[in-house]
């Protein structure tokens, strides 16, 4: 799934209203997958503004794999109306998808070496903002607050953790 996914990086001038790259169906709720890769699938495929489409049993979903699938903060991002895809940027974990009126999602994914979860970094510049900026952590639907500068995280193995922000 990661592999498919990021593949998808340097194919940007491709995807657009009315013609977009499709790396294939969810995997999400069909097995195999801990809910942190889930949560990973579902955020590139929206920073990707790929088709969301379930290739698992709905009559058979548990509760997080229907958190996962309708978390509206995580379709929006899909679904903006620009229909820009995502890029990979500053570090290779690090992923930004410009949306309309000005806000950035941003994706952070694991940077997991040797077992070990290593904190990541996200320079608010690298992403377009100078000066304080509103940060949403969109899996958790929480606000982080006004943030200035920048933003550390250790995201868990397989994980991801996505962000909107603005100003």
């Amino acid at each position: 799934m990661a592999l498919i996914g990021f593949s998808q990086a340097g194919l940007e001038s491709f995807a657009g209203p009315d013609h977009w790259n499709d790396p294939d169906m969810l995997v999400v709720g069909s097995g195999g997958m801990t809910a942190d890769q889930s949560r990973t699938q579902m955020s590139i495929w929206s920073m990707l503004a790929a088709l969301l489409l379930a290739g698992n049993d709905l009559s058979k979903m548990d509760g997080v794999t229907k958190s996962i699938l309708i978390n509206r903060e995580v379709i929006a991002v899909d679904q903006d109306k620009m229909g820009i895809q995502g890029s990979r940027g500053g570090p290779p974990q690090i992923w930004m998808k410009p949306l309309s009126g000005g806000a950035r999602a941003v994706a952070i994914f694991d940077n997991v070496t040797d077992g070990e979860a290593e904190p990541l970094t996200l320079q608010f510049k690298d992403v377009g903002f100078e000066g304080p900026v509103h940060v949403r952590d969109l899996w958790a639907h929480k606000d982080l607050g006004i943030l200035d500068g920048s933003y550390t995280v250790t995201v868990p193995e397989g994980g991801v953790v996505m962000l909107r922000i603005w100003r």
